[in-house]
């Protein structure tokens, strides 16, 4: 850990810019598309997805966001630290020794089954939490036939039901297939609020939608949406199908060049030597790898940077605290320059879903793995 007194410069080896202005344009754009009577819950799990939770999650507190959702208590009590009366949802497990926290620091709790909520009532806290049903996603949650299950959380003396929840698992896109699978899942999920309150239960606050939900199923009448990828303005690739609104990307990331120089034609490049040059090479090397979140597999499959608004491919294998550039068609690169993975560069743009498909993952994956040596620098 380095230690508070030694400040080097944020922006002298490698970092990531993110602009606040395009997160609460972002934000103001899906508040736009909710149903009335729908508030936004903004999902800042993974550090806002490697966009620094206090300064994203402050942000949008300002811009009249009130409601968060994290995925565990050690994020829960980073957000309440930082603001002290917004309502946060850990829509993750936690494990019910941890109860004493989600008490002490006002946590509401995702319950994934009877047995969850039956060991965290046995804790003898007085907690909030929201039960999760299996609508068809098969990851956490009670199924909709057991109703007797879902009933018994009700029942537990130390457990406020403070609403009640499912995820859609292919909301992403409007293929006749997936349309119908969403549409079962949402038909299960309204079948149990409605069999529930028939009972007379009051099943509290409802949200089902997530970032696609919310543009491709905007109809759906729920209480809250949690938008989590949208809010940064990305999809989480271009094979997912979107009726999206003007959202813009918040995040860059640029490192620095260390060191500029000419191969010879045959000479190699990096670990392995996978890159031979085939002609006279003037190779940058720059200051980011795959310790800092940098996929490894973006060499050699399309991965690229920009370096004085061109764009160059990646080449040789990425290092974990470097990786190399060939800026042979670009003139006048030196140390000191600054290379942009993701983010624009004069008229040229790395989108983070290019980056993505470079890398055979999810933007989801790109943004969540971008390291804490990264400094965080935050504009608008």
């Amino acid at each position: 850990m380095i230690d508070n007194e030694i400040k080097p410069s944020v922006d002298g080896r490698a970092w990531v810019e993110v602009d606040l202005s395009a997160l609460a344009h972002n934000a103001s754009e899906i508040r736009a598309h909710l149903p009335l009577g729908c508030e936004l819950m903004a999902v800042v799990k993974t550090d806002a997805y490697g966009h620094g939770m206090e300064n994203c999650a402050k942000r949008l507190y300002g811009e009249g966001v009130h409601f968060f959702a994290v995925a565990t208590v050690v994020e829960g009590i980073r957000l309440r630290k930082a603001i002290p009366d917004c309502g946060i949802l850990i829509v993750g497990y936690t494990h019910p020794k941890d109860a004493q926290f989600l008490n002490e620091y006002s946590l509401s709790q995702i319950v994934v089954d009877g047995e969850h909520a039956s060991l965290l009532n046995e804790m003898g806290y007085k907690l909030c939490v929201h039960i999760a049903v299996d609508s068809g996603m098969h990851r956490l949650g009670i199924r909709p036939q057991n109703l007797s299950e879902i009933e018994g959380v009700f029942e537990c003396k130390n457990l406020t039901v403070e609403g009640v929840a499912t995820h859609f698992s292919s909301s992403d896109s409007l293929e006749r297939d997936s349309m119908e699978f969403t549409n079962s899942q949402a038909n299960h999920y309204f079948s149990v609020i409605d069999a529930l309150r028939d009972r007379g239960h009051d099943v509290g606050k409802l949200h089902a939608q997530a970032s696609y939900g919310i543009f491709n199923l905007p109809d759906l009448r729920c209480d809250y949406a949690r938008a989590g990828i949208a809010l940064y303005g990305v999809l989480s690739s271009d094979n997912e199908v979107l009726k999206k609104p003007a959202l813009r990307p918040v995040l860059s990331l640029r490192a620095v060049v260390a060191q500029v120089r000419w191969i010879g034609a045959g000479e190699s490049v990096s670990y392995g030597r996978v890159f031979k040059a085939p002609k006279p090479t003037k190779v940058a090397t720059v200051c980011i790898g795959y310790a800092d979140g940098v996929p490894r597999q973006m060499s050699g499959n399309g991965g690229t940077c920009l370096v004085r608004g061109r764009r160059v491919p990646i080449i040789g294998r990425i290092c974990m605290d470097m990786l190399m550039l060939d800026v042979t068609d670009v003139g006048g690169v030196k140390a000191g320059d600054v290379a942009t993975l993701i983010g624009r560069d004069g008229d040229e743009v790395v989108r983070c879903e290019d980056v993505a498909a470079a890398s055979g993952t999810i933007t989801n994956d790109i943004l969540c793995r971008l390291g804490e040596r990264l400094a965080r620098i935050y504009k608008g």
